[in-house]
């Protein structure tokens, strides 16, 4: 048992050292030598796990739908509106994360890094929410559910890139709220809007939450 646990930290700690490699450089720059300078494991170890760069790559990029991770809500759109509140908020400091967005955007990995991963990963993580907001009436009749969780991570994709190339993200939650300001209107029956909660600290919020959940 000490030795799975040894496993696993081991794994995560090298994880989270190539996601803020391939962040800061990117997967052609990133060198597995540089994943076990930030790692301090040993070559053995990280083969053990990982037997190439582009397997690697492909953890990292595989980690990326379960830091969206928050309870259920009564109110689906809600739910939606504050996972990516969460993903954004939790960009600014989880390196893990940071480097599978990148990633996932980076054109020069090899064909074996599959860079369609997350988005398919969302879009089935997002759709079935979407949906019961569909079945509970919280979507106005016109709203397609796939269509719009597709939209809705070809947004959040590009205005976290704008967001990182300006500001380092730090005004990803101000983005983000004016991305739901002008589609919530258009996907939300009118009763719903007021009730919605899309301010630029939202992920802050929820996260406060959460943390205090788990503390308590």
């Amino acid at each position: 048992m000490a030795k799975q646990e040894r496993a696993i930290r081991t794994r995560r700690a090298i994880l989270e050292a190539a996601g803020a490699v391939f962040d800061e450089h990117g997967y052609t720059s990133t060198t597995i030598a540089m994943v076990l300078d930030r790692a301090e494991v040993t070559k053995g170890a990280l083969y053990f796990h990982f037997p190439s760069k582009e397997s690697l790559a492909q953890a990292v990029l595989d980690e990326q739908v379960p830091f969206g991770s928050i309870p259920p809500q009564a109110c689906k759109l809600q739910e939606i509106v504050d996972i990516t509140f969460v993903v954004g908020r939790r960009l600014l400091s989880n390196a893990l994360l940071r480097g599978s967005v990148r990633l996932a955007v980076d054109q020069c990995a090899p064909p074996g890094v599959d860079h369609t991963g997350p988005f398919r990963q969302w879009a089935e993580h997002l759709t079935p929410l979407m949906e019961q907001a569909q079945a509970q009436g919280e979507l106005l009749p016109t709203v397609d559910p796939r269509d719009t969780v597709e939209l809705l991570i070809g947004s959040f994709t590009g205005i976290q890139l704008m967001s990182r190339a300006l500001t380092e993200r730090d005004d990803l939650g101000h983005r983000l709220s004016v991305l739901w300001s002008h589609m919530l209107p258009s996907i939300a029956v009118p009763g719903l809007l007021l009730g919605l909660d899309s301010r630029a600290d939202r992920g802050a919020r929820v996260l406060d939450s959460l943390n205090t959940r788990v503390a308590s």
